[in-house]
């Protein structure tokens, strides 16, 4: 919340985000059928998308550029100077050029207009000035003029590039919505992320297998289970029938209950102390799952088990941990 007795630092900066907001709020209003060609146009074509500029409008072309192509639309940026030297070269028919250009008039983007026209491409250009010299010779304008700039002066691009990379940004999103674009689709484009993580994990991936598991008979002796649950290191041992299908499960927090109540460790039985019908998950149910129905159950193991119902393994809070899922 704003002081009346803000410093003159302040006073700016407060000024300076309202202006580039009510910049990008203008855009809102003004989108319309032009917006609705850029994206069918780049949806018809079977190429990418080429993203050009110069200055602070090649430094917002980047982004854009880097944004649709992690959400589905093929894209990669080439800076306008280079273009006129060799890089016009990376241009097919198929492609869609996007050239930015507050002014419109930029002499390195328009020198190179002709040349992707002949190349056969089309070009959506986006311009402060829909009658400037790009915005005239592009197949679709798209309008992202402001009202003034940030800066004090008013010659910084301050609102302008913000209002371009809003509008940059719609028009990914549109065409994310448009290719049915989903979670999954942008983790595969992020597999080195949180979110690549959390969507491309899967339990097999994170489970110790079942040869791994400390498994004990639900007629063994409760000093049998301890000694195979300190032998396997995860705090906990699966009890399986005959058939290899678990039964129960016994942890360290069974055993501090069942010491509670004054249980004799020599004597007891483990089927006495087990936790009966324990929590499993399969093993291509994603580790996130497992993540969100341990922290649910608030248990620190979950059995996994195979579509025939045997054991097919066990994970820990630890090893989701170590995977980096939580």
């Amino acid at each position: 919340m704003s002081s009346t007795a803000d410093s003159p630092t302040l006073a700016l900066a407060r000024r300076v985000l309202r202006i580039e907001a009510a910049a990008v709020s203008a855009l809102a209003d003004r989108l319309g059928e032009e917006f609705e060609r850029a994206v069918a146009l780049i949806l018809q074509r079977h190429g990418r998308v080429i993203v050009t500029g110069i200055g602070k409008s090649g430094h917002i072309g980047r982004k854009l550029a880097a944004t649709l192509a992690s959400t589905g639309t093929p894209a990669y940026f080439v800076h306008a100077a280079e273009a006129a030297h060799g890089d016009l070269g990376m241009i097919t028919p198929e492609d869609v050029v996007i050239a930015l250009s507050n002014s419109g008039t930029s002499e390195e983007v328009l020198t190179i207009v002709p040349l992707v026209k002949r190349q056969g491409a089309k070009l959506i250009s986006i311009t402060g000035r829909p009658e400037s010299p790009l915005a005239q010779q592009a197949d679709v304008h798209l309008e992202a003029a402001v009202a003034e700039e940030a800066c004090p002066l008013n010659l910084a691009p301050t609102a302008s590039t913000t209002a371009t990379l809003a509008l940059g940004d719609a028009l990914a999103v549109a065409l994310l919505d448009a290719r049915g674009f989903g979670a999954d689709d942008f983790a595969r484009s992020h597999p080195g992320g949180a979110l690549g993580r959390r969507l491309l994990t899967h339990v097999r991936d994170v489970m110790r297998p079942a040869g791994t598991v400390p498994t004990v008979a639900p007629d063994a002796p409760l000093t049998e289970a301890l000694l195979a649950m300190t032998a396997g290191g995860m705090g906990m041992t699966a009890i399986t029938d005959e058939g290899a299908k678990p039964i129960g499960i016994f942890t360290d927090g069974d055993l501090r209950r069942a010491l509670e109540r004054g249980c004799d460790v020599r004597s007891a039985r483990l089927a006495d102390v087990m936790t009966r019908n324990p929590r499993s998950i399969g093993p291509d149910a994603l580790a996130v799952e497992a993540a969100e129905l341990m922290e649910r159950m608030r248990i620190s193991q979950l059995l996994v088990v195979g579509k025939k119902g045997c054991l097919a393994g066990a994970l820990t809070t630890h090893d989701l941990m170590l995977a980096k899922v939580i």
